[in-house]
């Protein structure tokens, strides 16, 4: 096995180099704001999941240094805001076609950053420009009425889905006639979001890009009173924490957490579609917000699940994106590739050994001798599958979710406990229930603390039209998604308190 010639991490930032020279320096990467490349902040070492090479590292700015970014965000926003929405339309396309012609370079970064599969990286820009492309011809008539917030929208999102997640919010953000600011996660995704924002302020758009770390940088970019809006996409710890800077400031906020999203089987007996459904649930290593870590399974099934679930795992391909055979080999079809570093491996193994320890039984735990990997490379980033069933109430895995590809079983006789099974982590943001009587799923899927629940099918976060959001404690603030997220970004025009549809301290409003 060899890299693919052209995928190395030197030809990827010379390309970004080449492509952005304004915001790629040959020995580090800029901050933006106040309309202008800075060469501030303090860049520290940073290395690829894939295999241990070092990459560019965040160039952590300050807390005065996030201060003066914000200043120069709502400078921007006062401009911005009056500007007509044809202008903006036309802007926001021009960013979207640039993206779009350096689709496969903003790919090849995220599988440098954050270890997708190749496949899996276009996808991400692709949902990301084709969702917005979408906004841009159905913006006039979400904006009827509506006006921009009085301030910039602050994102504050998790790594794992720089384009499709945070890119996306940030360009609809700046359609709906707002400044946008955005922080480059501490894991992952420096390059390609800077890529995508240097794109995107060659078309004028009012985007600011910073790096730092939370206690720096939070009491700017969340408590900053010129702010019209905190967009949060994270754990619950770190949102918490955002909730609580939040709490007395009165200001529109989308703050979406984790939540421990369960598929219940009950009553149940197409085996077949539930092993493809399974193997697909490992898509990127299951570091999604909306992955199927739990299982909540009628005990009397469970011969005929466990067959079904280990052909699904044994099928399973992983390792080193970028790996391949012969020069002219396409590049790899895997089912995921690293975690997003070598300390959260480390921390799974850990969970996993010590649920085990306290009565968790291993059902499956595969080898990462069976990985796709260069010769000698470092694979401390990579997990092999692995599944417990019961793993003991003391253990994180038994109501958190654990962020990578652990499943855990939990067996029930009564639907009294298949709910309360799949309710264990007050509230999650999809589920599914797979039972072949509709009426049972009728009088089930009510009982289901999540904001979608899924019959005989997974739910996602959708796109387009497709709303988004979470019940219990695994989202605080506006839901998201089709009209939703310009809702979120704008303001009524009569002046008016707005009681937004979300889930907030007060009330909960569903849409």
């Amino acid at each position: 096995m060899r890299l693919k010639p052209g995928t190395s991490w030197r030809d990827a930032y010379e390309q970004c180099c080449s492509a952005a020279p304004e915001a790629f320096h040959d020995d580090r990467v800029l901050n933006h704001w106040g309309g202008i490349w800075h060469r501030d902040g303090r860049p520290v070492p940073a290395f690829s999941p894939l295999d241990g090479t070092a990459i560019a590292g965040l160039p952590r700015l300050d807390r005065a240094g996030a201060g003066r970014a914000v200043a120069g965000a709502v400078e921007e926003h006062n401009r911005w805001r009056y500007l007509p929405l044809a202008e903006r339309k036309a802007m926001v396309s021009a960013a979207v076609e640039s993206m779009a012609a350096h689709r496969d370079l903003l790919a090849l970064l995220l599988v440098w950053e954050i270890g997708k599969p190749w496949k899996t990286a276009r996808a991400d820009v692709d949902r990301c420009l084709d969702g917005v492309r979408w906004y841009v011809g159905e913006i006039d008539r979400m904006v009827e009425g509506r006006v921009p917030l009085p301030g910039p929208v602050s994102n504050i999102a998790s790594w794992n889905y720089p384009m499709s997640v945070l890119m996306h919010a940030m360009l609809i953000q700046a359609l709906a006639g707002n400044a946008v600011i955005a922080k480059t996660p501490t894991d992952g995704g420096l390059c390609c979001l800077t890529l995508a924002c240097a794109l995107a302020v060659r078309e004028g758009l009012p985007f600011t890009l910073v790096s730092g770390g939370g206690a720096e940088l939070s009491p700017a970019l969340v408590a900053g009173r010129s702010l019209g809006c905190v967009s949060f996409v994270g754990g619950r710890d770190a949102g918490a924490k955002v909730a609580t800077s939040l709490a007395d400031l009165g200001r529109r906020h989308v703050l979406e957490q984790e939540g421990l999203n369960c598929w219940g089987v009950w009553e149940y007996g197409d085996w077949d579609l539930l092993t493809r459904q399974i193997r697909a649930s490992f898509d990127y290593a299951k570091q999604r917000c909306t992955a199927y870590p739990r299982f909540v399974v009628q005990r009397s099934l469970f011969p005929e699940f466990l067959a079904a679930y280990l052909q699904a795992v044994g099928s399973l391909r992983f390792g080193h994106p970028l790996a391949v055979a012969d020069p002219d080999d396409p590049l790899p079809e895997l089912d995921f590739g690293p975690l997003v570093n070598a300390s959260k491996a480390k921390e799974l193994a850990d969970q996993v050994d010590e649920a085990v320890a306290r009565g968790g039984v291993p059902i499956h735990r595969a080898s990462l001798e069976s990985g796709h990997f260069l010769p000698g490379q470092d694979i401390s980033a990579y997990f092999a599958p692995t599944a417990l069933l019961n793993p003991p109430p003391s253990s994180p895995l038994h109501h958190a979710e654990p962020f990578g590809p652990v499943d855990t079983i939990v067996l029930v006789d009564t639907e009294a406990e298949l709910l309360a099974a799949m309710n264990a982590s007050n509230g999650a943001l999809v589920a599914t229930l797979s039972c072949e009587r509709e009426e049972t799923f009728a009088r089930l899927a009510p009982e289901i603390r999540a904001f979608k629940v899924g019959h005989n099918r997974p739910r996602s976060r959708g796109d387009r039209e497709e709303l988004f959001g979470g019940l219990g404690a695994s989202w605080r603030g506006a839901f998201v998604g089709g009209d939703l997220l310009v809702r979120a970004a704008t303001s009524g025009g009569d002046g008016e308190a707005e009681r937004l549809p979300g889930n907030f301290p007060h009330y909960t409003l569903l849409p």
